[in-house]
């Protein structure tokens, strides 16, 4: 199972069915994410593709019927609307379309009505309605899905067909188990067995492996996404923001303009494939490392003493400056990491996150707390998530001090958006909400402290927590996974143990998440995992859901804790 091969496969066969010459691909603003995650530009050029135009453009251009045209589209009843404007008056000699999902029957009558001058050669359902990051990681791009702790119907439905897309996709046909005590669990759940139902031809795959699809809840682990993050990838998101393997520098000062936005997918960057998992002090070394090498190239084609130096430089010169762009790009994405840990006092806010998440001592940490409240060094950000760590973990303590917290925050004149959330996580994910105690921690030794090498500034932090699907992934293969805490959907139930598990977060995944998969998958060879999220959540995405989910309802937290 792997959702960046599955993708890519698709696109390539979009590209090369509609044989030799010169091709346009016409897409929608959804499917030119899905097809840039996978292909880079000068990847696609190559499979003749030298156009990209987006079919809510509005553009018209002019004297390109010799042009074939690829249409990549999410089956929306605007897109069909467009693409049946886009046939009546047909600006390409030919059309060879695709569509990313299941198409109504209607919609195709409706399409071959508007191809008068029949230039529709071909139409195909192709399964690739999701974001493929890594090759175990996918998401469905929708930062907000809740509103008042309810499905917004509309990303309901998104997400029902992005899941159906990966599953097809994958070609699995899973059993599907779901969070009992979440109702928007459920509520997916039952919509994608309605698809098999509907859909039974499309599901009649051959399976030996036993496939099963788990629906969990963010709710039930409100921690993870709240903590700041210290491998590469999760702390890029954390710090910087991935939106679509893409990162905004344009901020930083001095900044060059090629540098002003990167690209970081482990598809297409080597270093950043190898080192994405690696934790910050790590990255220190092997950014330094491939200066070094960087430098001992650069030495070596300065002498072109002869025709055949000047020979050996131009055919290594693509390479060349492609080492030279990933050297330029990692660090200056680095630094900045490194700038904002300093100038913020991270580390010593790391290592209180990872106190309040794994350990239960009040008055120590309550005291902690409000040093770094008073510290001004301290984001809001940052000083916010505290306060909301800890009214997660003592919200029923009976010494707690949320008010007097929230007081400090007021008086460091942290915006009344921050300190809102701190009851509105309560709502959204208090222990009335969570399944799961996710602070009894009785068995978990005291936190060790990992020493980071190798990157100046850089002395130690604590990275004991492990995020609740972790557990959850652990009792599932181990037969331990309660089937009240996790029912199965209808009556059927698996004999045997799943190999194959797609685990998909309602509310959203992280990085931090994506990495316990990772290495999950690493040391359990015989078993293979794939997460997804409506999102993948930093902090200021969480954020929005959490807003979204309780704006209308954290009244109700007040009056019943007053």
């Amino acid at each position: 199972m792997n959702v960046f091969s599955a993708l890519k496969l698709y696109i390539t066969k979009m590209t090369e069915e509609s044989g030799p010459g010169m091709k346009v691909l016409l897409m929608d603003k959804q499917t030119t994410s899905i097809v840039s995650n996978v292909y880079s530009k000068s990847e696609i050029l190559q499979k003749e593709v030298y156009l990209f135009e987006r079919i809510d453009s509005g553009a018209q251009p002019e004297g390109l019927r010799h042009l074939k045209c690829i249409v990549f589209l999410r089956p929306t009843a605007e897109n069909i609307s467009l693409l049946c404007r886009e046939l009546r008056c047909p600006k390409y000699g030919v059309y060879y379309i695709y569509f990313s999902n299941i198409i109504a029957k209607a919609d195709i009558k409706t399409l071959a009505e508007s191809d008068e001058q029949e230039v529709v050669r071909e139409v195909h359902e192709f399964y690739a309605d999701y974001l493929a990051l890594n090759p175990h990681l996918f998401s469905l791009g929708i930062n907000v899905c809740v509103q008042d702790l309810r499905w917004i119907p509309t990303h309901l439905q998104r997400t029902a067909q992005g899941i159906i897309s990966v599953l097809l996709s994958l070609r699995k046909c899973p059993f599907i188990r779901y969070q009992g005590g979440s109702d928007m669990s459920k509520i997916l759940a039952e919509k994608i067995r309605e698809t098999f139902s509907k859909e039974s031809n499309l599901f009649d795959f051959r399976q030996e492996l036993n496939p099963l699809l788990l629906i969990v809840d963010r709710r039930d682990d409100p921690v993870t996404p709240l903590l700041n993050q210290w491998t590469y990838q999760a702390m890029v998101h954390e710090l910087l923001t991935i939106n679509n393997n893409r990162v905004d520098l344009s901020h930083v000062n001095g900044i060059s303009k090629e540098l002003a936005e990167v690209v970081l997918s482990a598809e297409h960057d080597e270093f950043y494939a190898q080192n994405l998992y690696l934790n910050f002090g790590e990255i220190g070394q092997m950014i330094k490392t491939l200066m070094d090498d960087f430098q001992k190239k650069s030495k070596k084609n300065q002498k072109l003493e002869s025709i055949a130096d000047i020979k050996n430089f131009v055919e290594m010169y693509p390479q060349f400056k492609k080492i030279s762009g990933t050297v330029s790009k990692h660090v200056t994405v680095v630094g900045e990491l490194s700038s904002l840990v300093g100038k913020h006092n991270l580390l010593e806010v790391s290592e209180l996150e990872q106190e309040l998440s794994c350990q239960s001592e009040h008055s120590t940490q309550l005291q902690k707390i409000k040093k770094l409240i008073n510290d001004s060094r301290v984001r809001d950000v940052d000083a916010t998530r505290l306060v909301m760590l800890y009214a997660l973990h003592y919200e029923k303590h009976s010494n707690n001090d949320i008010t007097g917290l929230l007081d400090m925050l007021k008086k460091k004149g942290v915006p009344a958006t921050y300190t809102k959330l701190v009851y509105s996580i309560l709502e959204y994910s208090g222990v009335h909400a969570r399944q799961s105690n996710l602070f009894n921690h009785e068995g978990v030794s005291k936190i060790t402290k990992k020493l980071f090498m190798g990157l100046s500034g850089v002395d130690n932090i604590y990275t004991q927590h492990k995020p609740l699907l972790v557990e959850t992934l652990d009792d599932l293969l181990k037969g331990r996974l309660s089937t009240q805490t996790f029912p199965y959907l209808g009556n059927m139930v698996m004999s045997k143990r799943p190999q194959e598990i797609i685990v998909f977060i309602v509310g959203g995944a992280t990085y931090e998440e994506s990495l316990a998969v990772n290495n999950w998958n690493k040391q359990n060879p015989g078993t293979k995992i794939i997460l997804g999220g409506t999102t993948i959540h930093n902090f200021q995405t969480f954020t929005e859901e959490i807003q979204s989910a309780t704006n209308s309802i954290t009244r109700r937290y007040r009056s019943r804790n007053n």
